[in-house]
């Protein structure tokens, strides 16, 4: 008897030994968010999260360098292998290092605490310093190593990718000419007004359609997208059965390499979402800025909705509440047009004006002004960076300077005139070039639009009229894809282009 109880205690010990030898077989690992040189975002609690063995013990020590101080967190991972933890608020500055440890240590250095962006869309964001205005300038005085960018590969992927090769780089004159332009100029106003340091996320992907940014589980429930995804569903059957076939035609292998362009490309539902996002969504940051909508110009009528829910999604997928989210609205591109008439361009601008009165924390910053009508990625990307930065530092960091365009507010009647009132103009007007606004178009109930003169009364009000039109019922403002027009305020902040009406435009019902 005792003899069969001391085999049992020794058959469980080494039942013990050998599970125990199975949870530790798995490398501990992190996501490459995390790594050297990454910041950390200020004032809240960060997550931090990896793999393990199942069961696996792990500890999370961080604690500025050289220091016997800190804090630790532990926890187990579970049955699939997968841990987090949660990071009390840290002191802003550093260096800190923090490690993990399980069957195997990760060791983390040079980290910073101070405020986290992430900078997203379509080329205009990822377009890089070096790619900008004056990039040998800017690199020679591009001495801040408080300021940090990690530029996030375009992977397409209808899995979730867990983590890149990525790595997070110091700002030096060697590091920053692959900046994401737009995004170093916004942390660059941020880290010299208010001396911390600023880590950007670059997750932008050039060409990328607003829907490859959502969940496509989102997308379906919302019940509004069925046709853009069925067009989606049609083409990955035929992807499919495409793969499957032992032999293909010359006209088949062909279809094939290009739907499989497509498949793993940046406009597939829920691509960039999986392939891209997935991998550091849940990483503590202060906000987003976004400079997208170019690829979703000939759906410009959907966008009113699309935009709105992928913002939404993002901040329930963050769990970091409705987290300040500022955008570029679309720039002046092709040719410039003498004769009013009807835009996707503009459809698209008003689609991203419309968002800012549907969800709150967020903002537009307006460069009607600063594009190039040969060249869909206008190289001043500084002004672009400022205007965003006005938004972050008035409405996050509570620095009081101007940050918002003039926007249209109402519209009456004087006669044969069209008497505007406008919000956020601030101290006044300044016309750019001439004191004559120009930009302006009135039409009649017969919906024909012609040139508006327009005047500037004393009180900022503006009256616009066309001697051809009795009885105007509407107006527009920069209302085309490179609008000639010239109306900011003192602050050098264009006015919002616009409409009165509600005529269904060119991309109304395309989906």
């Amino acid at each position: 008897m005792k003899k069969t109880l001391h085999w049992c205690s020794q058959l469980m010990v080494l039942l013990a030994l050998a599970i125990h030898a199975n949870f530790v077989a798995a490398e501990v690992k992190v996501p490459n968010i995390f790594g050297d040189h990454m910041v950390l975002q200020q004032g809240q609690a960060n997550s931090v999260w990896g793999s393990a063995g199942p069961g696996e013990s792990l500890t999370v020590t961080i604690g500025k360098t050289g220091s016997v101080s800190g804090q630790s967190v532990k926890t187990f991972a579970g049955s699939d292998g997968k841990w987090s933890v949660k990071l009390a608020p840290l002191a802003v500055g550093g260096p800190y290092e923090m490690t993990v440890q399980g069957s195997n240590q990760i060791k983390i250095v040079d980290i910073l605490v101070g405020e986290v962006w992430v900078c997203s869309g379509q080329s205009n964001m990822q377009w890089s310093v070096n790619a900008g205005n004056d990039p040998d300038l800017e690199k020679l005085a591009a001495n801040f190593p408080k300021v940090r960018m990690i530029n996030f590969p375009q992977t397409g992927s209808q899995e979730p990718v867990w983590t890149h090769d990525r790595r997070w780089m110091v700002c030096d004159p060697v590091n920053v000419g692959s900046f994401s332009a737009v995004g170093y100029y916004f942390a660059r106003q941020l880290h010299q007004t208010m001396g911390v340091p600023v880590g950007m996320v670059n997750n932008a992907w050039g060409g990328s359609a607003c829907e490859a940014w959502i969940n496509r589980d989102i997308l379906k429930a919302e019940g509004k997208y069925s046709e853009l995804l069925d067009r989606w569903t049609k083409d990955e059957a035929e992807f499919k059965a495409l793969s499957e076939k032992a032999t293909l035609t010359v006209e088949e292998d062909a279809k094939l390499k290009g739907l499989a362009g497509r498949m793993g490309g940046n406009a597939r539902p829920g691509n960039i979402y999986n392939g891209v996002l997935k991998s550091h969504l849940g990483y503590g940051i202060k906000g987003a800025i976004w400079y997208q909508g170019e690829s979703n110009a000939s759906r410009a009528y959907q966008y009113r909705d699309l935009f709105p829910l992928m913002i939404q999604s993002w901040r329930s997928e963050w769990a970091q509440g409705d987290f300040p989210f500022y955008w570029v609205q679309l720039a002046d591109f092709k040719a410039e047009v003498a004769e009013p008439g009807e835009s996707d361009w503009a459809e698209l601008r008003e689609a991203q004006t419309m968002t800012m009165d549907k969800l709150a924390n967020t903002g537009e910053a307006v460069i009607v002004d600063i594009g190039e009508g040969k060249d869909i990625h206008p190289k001043n990307k500084v002004d672009v960076g400022r205007r965003l930065a006005r938004w972050a530092l008035t409405k996050d960091y509570g620095i009081k300077i101007a940050h918002q365009s003039p926007r249209f507010s109402r519209m009456s009647k004087d006669g044969s005139k069209l008497v505007l009132e406008f919000a956020h103009v601030g101290s006044g007007w300044r016309p750019f070039d001439v004191n004559e606004p120009i930009g302006f178009a009135v039409a009649g109930e017969d919906k024909k639009w012609v040139p508006a003169k327009a005047a500037i009364l004393r009180d900022g009000r503006v009256e616009v009229w066309n001697e051809s039109v009795a009885a105007p019922v509407a107006v527009r403002y920069a209302w085309a894809d490179n609008p000639i027009c010239n109306m900011f305020n003192q602050a050098g902040l264009p006015l919002t282009p616009f409409r009165s009406d509600d005529w269904p435009g060119v991309t109304f019902g395309k989906n």
